[in-house]
């Protein structure tokens, strides 16, 4: 019997034997910083990412593992749900259901970057949760945009555009984890080439020409990155010029002063 095939009987006896595991590698000092960073204590057992994704390779393929493992409401149980699920057959609704049990802005990027971004649906996941007032919900539309901004070589430049768009409309939320949100997402699309920067920044100048105290914010944090990034041979997008790889390439191109 491998571990790709288990029966469903044994479905249970598999989840114990992941959380024995997970236990088995668990460190108060990581403990400690999942606390740091939002996770509610008691949920959090002290596991690193890096631990948790080795894991996920030696569970490969046992997609039937998720949903009991995120029903356990313990975090690195459920990092490792989101890496063992099928984004693709995943239905939207269980997707959601998932999406409004976060309660960490950690969980929510995981999330985001792992699932949703790799569906041929994100997009219409952002425009869908772009207007809810949910908190996670929120900062989903705008962590999804910043992934596909670094990992979807093929977007179009008029889905960046929409995504710009989302970003100087709907960045006046003043919570701290959508805000900073939104500015991740509009540099991360500035970040893509030259003229995805140049479009970026334009969109960082309305921001900060509007009324809104937090739209200017998320134009002010996003422009600091924005007017420093520079070319780096060899690399597609563009890093900032605080970058150690910037900083050690002789023929950087900072653009940023043109």
């Amino acid at each position: 019997m491998t571990r790709n095939s288990s029966p469903s009987g044994s479905i249970a006896a598999d989840v114990q034997a992941i959380l024995k595991d997970l236990q088995s590698v668990a460190t108060e000092k990581k403990r400690t910083s999942a606390m740091r960073v939002g996770i509610p204590m008691g949920k959090a057992l002290g596991v690193s990412v890096g631990d948790v994704r080795t894991m996920a390779k030696r569970w490969k393929g046992r997609v039937d593992l998720a949903s009991p493992l995120w029903a356990t409401d313990i975090h690195e149980a459920r990092l490792l749900a989101i890496l063992l699920a099928d984004h693709e057959s995943m239905s939207r609704a269980e997707l959601e259901m998932w999406l409004s049990d976060v309660v960490s802005w950690d969980l929510c990027d995981h999330l985001c970057g792992d699932l949703v971004s790799r569906r041929s649906d994100a997009a219409d996941l952002v425009q869908r949760w772009i207007s809810k007032p949910d908190l996670y919900f929120k900062r989903a539309a705008f962590a999804v945009m910043a992934q596909l901004a670094v990992h979807d070589k093929a977007l179009e430049t008029s889905s960046i555009q929409v995504m710009l768009n989302h970003i100087v409309e709907h960045a006046d939320d003043a919570r701290p984890h959508v805000r900073q949100a939104a500015s991740w997402a509009l540099r991360s699309i500035g970040k893509r080439d030259a003229i995805c920067r140049e479009r970026a920044l334009s969109a960082a100048v309305a921001l900060l020409e509007t009324e809104d105290v937090t739209k200017r914010w998320v134009g002010r944090d996003a422009m600091r990155e924005l007017e420093k990034l520079v070319k780096v041979s060899m690399r597609g997008r563009l890093l900032s010029s605080k970058a150690r790889t910037a900083r050690q390439q002789s023929d950087a191109d900072p653009i940023a002063q043109d």
